[in-house]
């Protein structure tokens, strides 16, 4: 059964197919004009072990892990408490 999943840029996924999800990386967000926006964070989420499968995700803290919650259910989401 497929179970769809949004990314923050408006793609969508089976989540089912997801063969592993990388580690949460963050970096310092700039727009075009130099302005400082914020830490911005990216994982990176394969469909299959091959390069051109990977899907990285990028947004802001919360539309990453509202993602990586969808992904790992709600159990993951119990058992690793958000701290801010």
């Amino acid at each position: 059964m497929q179970r769809w999943l949004k990314l923050p840029d408006g793609r969508i996924i089976d989540a089912n197919r997801v063969a592993y999800i990388g580690k949460v990386e963050t970096f310092v967000r700039i727009d075009e004009n130099g302005i400082d926006l914020g830490t911005g964070y990216a994982v990176y989420i394969g469909t299959d072990f091959p390069r051109e499968t990977q899907i990285s995700v990028t947004g802001g803290k919360d539309e990453v892990l509202a993602v990586l919650r969808a992904l790992l259910g709600p159990a993951a989401a119990a058992a690793a408490p958000d701290k801010t």
